[in-house]
């Protein structure tokens, strides 16, 4: 699927949706080590960006957004509207990233 085929907007500019497949979703679940707690814990001793839970968090999020194209294209989809993030913690130092949207077909206009 081509990435620039997936958009937070309702739709795509230049192309048609000619059919709507259904919500899809892409979901992980992950836990901060014992080793990304205590480096972390250390960066947020002298403030600033913490780049040990950054990269947890970009890592989460880019699973979670590679098994919702994978969901869409087991529908046969071409493309994803409506997509957007969503993340929970489980339990203490659990998280659910979640990445949803609407899988749908779409052709180039004209």
């Amino acid at each position: 699927m081509d990435k620039s085929l997936i958009t937070t907007s309702t739709n795509l500019e230049g192309y048609k949706i000619t059919r709507h497949l259904g919500v899809v979703r892409g979901i992980t679940v992950r836990s901060r080590s014992v080793v990304g707690n205590f480096a972390g814990g250390i960066q947020s001793l002298f403030g600033g960006r913490l780049s040990v839970y950054v990269e947890l968090c970009e890592n989460a999020r880019e699973e979670a957004f590679h098994l919702l194209i994978q969901h869409a294209q087991a529908l046969g989809a071409n493309a994803i509207i409506s997509m957007r993030y969503d993340a929970n913690e489980v339990m203490q130092g659990i998280t659910e990233v979640l990445a949803y949207g609407t899988a749908v077909i779409v052709e180039k206009a004209e």
